[in-house]
């Protein structure tokens, strides 16, 4: 990773608004999800007759004009912001992915990881499907087009492809008169649906605040399973695998989502907040004053002071308008690192004893610069309180971790990353005591707990783990066997009056 932090791969955006102008209205939607992804954005838009795409490297503001946006007209798009990983940057890797199935066009927007890709990709070139890239994006979209030429239904090739595709995934998809949401049978990426006023039109969106931009009112999240189909002839709604246990991942609520998204009718801030009372409860501390780690630290920061009735105030100032940027710092300033985002306000914490709350820590690095910078404006003591477990994991389900060796958690001891980083004190929220303050529902904490809720094959896994450290699987991984999938019944009059589908 570039720095030491979690990054979620990225946001997806869909809408299905004839006579309303959606190539703007996804610009909106994509600007509130832009903490998902700042390596590249893209819009795809379908008018009737066929799809356009729009996409480059870059912040949103940076890959789209007003005059981009003007030649995108349509009634349904899709968009796409994206953290690149490894091994997958460059304009090809960005999204929406373009692809045609016989003469039809579709743009394909992706959240999340397949873990067995690899094995879905070699199958395919087996069988004469090309590939540009090395992404799964690619896999998913080809694995929906082989499917679609063979059912000679797209809505059909979707649910077939979902049936052989393994880890975390929410999609949208376009084509040029229809907009398609379907997530992982165990709904580990968040989607959710939404319902423009007065009948205009519909939305998917990967988390609620994108709703609220475009003026869309949250209706359900999609369920797991599950694909919706938005067109001229309305809204279809068909489960198409049966659900697996619930597995949410923790992390959205933790760190990736913003404090305004709701998950299960609860606000993100609430949940933050919670676990900051949470986290004073378990691990108390004697200071004078309680400051968060901009900006995911600063409800649970809230929280802690007021459950211990501390002062609670600003000590981390954030540079608001810091970007990605292509041009690499100097080593000097690359080891000064954190301070391009984060400034001490001395004036607050010179002659005190701080609690700092954080919300994960991943290598230490950062967390080892902020104790300095604080102590150099003059903090007495720096206490680190971070309200998510320690990370001992690597995720493999659409978050940006690194190898298990790169992770200090399952290298060092509590006390021993206290004294690498510099605090006074160091302690972390408990398992139980995060999922505490979740709503009710089964959650994916494999990066706390090494309990994956979809098998990690060793192709996939090579490598990841340290010697001594087994993962633990709750589930099977699935082979890929055409023979092996069952054709879905449900619905079938509303699929023989609608062969477009």
């Amino acid at each position: 990773m570039g720095d030491d932090s979690l990054h979620d791969e990225c946001g997806i955006f869909g809408i299905w608004a004839p006579g309303r102008d959606v190539a703007r209205m996804t610009y909106f939607a994509l600007h509130a999800l832009q903490h998902r992804g700042q390596e590249s954005a893209g819009i795809a838009v379908g008018d009737g007759k066929s799809v356009f795409v729009r996409k480059d490297l870059g912040l949103v503001t940076q890959v789209f004009t007003d005059s981009d946006l003007s030649a995108l007209s349509g009634k349904v798009a899709v968009g796409h912001v994206r953290y690149g990983t490894a091994g997958s940057k460059g304009w090809e890797s960005a999204q929406p992915h373009l692809s045609a199935i016989n003469e039809v066009i579709i743009a394909l927007a992706h959240n999340g990881t397949l873990v067995n890709f690899d094995q879905l990709r070699v199958e395919l070139i087996n069988m004469g499907v090309p590939f540009r890239t090395q992404t799964d994006s690619e896999v998913a979209a080809r694995l929906i087009g082989f499917f679609t030429e063979k059912k000679h239904q797209l809505r059909s090739g979707i649910a077939h492809a979902m049936a052989m595709m393994e880890g975390g995934y929410a999609m949208a998809l376009v084509r040029e008169n229809a907009l398609y949401a379907f997530r992982d049978p165990r709904g580990i990426r968040p989607l959710c649906l939404g319902k423009l006023p007065n009948e205009q039109g519909w939305c998917v969106a990967s988390e609620t605040c994108a709703l609220d931009i475009v003026g869309a009112e949250y209706v359900r999240d999609v369920r797991p399973g599950e694909i919706i189909r938005i067109s001229d002839d309305g809204i279809s709604c068909e489960q198409v695998l049966d659900p697996e246990p619930r597995a949410e991942c923790i992390f959205e609520h933790v760190y990736f989502a913003r404090p305004d998204t709701r998950f299960h009718g609860k606000s993100v801030y609430s949940m933050r907040y919670q676990m900051g009372i949470q986290l004073a409860r378990e691990c108390p501390v004697d200071a004078d004053l309680v400051i968060g780690v901009p900006d995911s630290g600063l409800p649970p920061a809230e929280g802690f002071a007021h459950e211990l009735g501390l002062p609670f105030g600003e000590g981390l100032i954030k540079n608001r308008y810091v970007a990605r940027t292509f041009i690499q710092p100097t080593q000097e300033l690359r080891e000064m690192g954190v301070r391009l985002k984060l400034n001490a306000l001395a004036d607050n914490v010179a002659g005190k004893r701080l609690v700092v709350i954080d919300d994960s820590i991943v290598r230490g690095t950062t967390s080892k610069q902020i104790v300095r910078m604080l102590k150099d404006a003059g903090a007495a003591e720096v206490h680190m309180r971070i309200n998510s477990p320690e990370v001992i994991w690597p995720c493999f389900y659409g978050i940006d971790t690194d190898v298990q060796q790169q992770l200090i958690s399952a290298n060092k001891t509590v006390d021993e990353i206290c004294e690498f980083i510099g605090a006074d004190s160091l302690a972390f929220l408990s398992v139980e005591g995060l999922l505490k303050c979740m709503p009710e529902g089964g959650y994916c904490d494999a990066c706390f707990t090494g309990v994956y809720p979809v098998a990690i094959p060793d192709s996939f896994g090579r490598d990841k783990f340290m010697e001594g450290y087994k993962p633990r699987n709750l589930t099977k991984p699935m082979r890929f066997a055409d023979d092996a999938i069952v054709e879905k019944d449900k619905d079938k009059s509303w699929e023989e009056n609608h062969p477009e589908a």
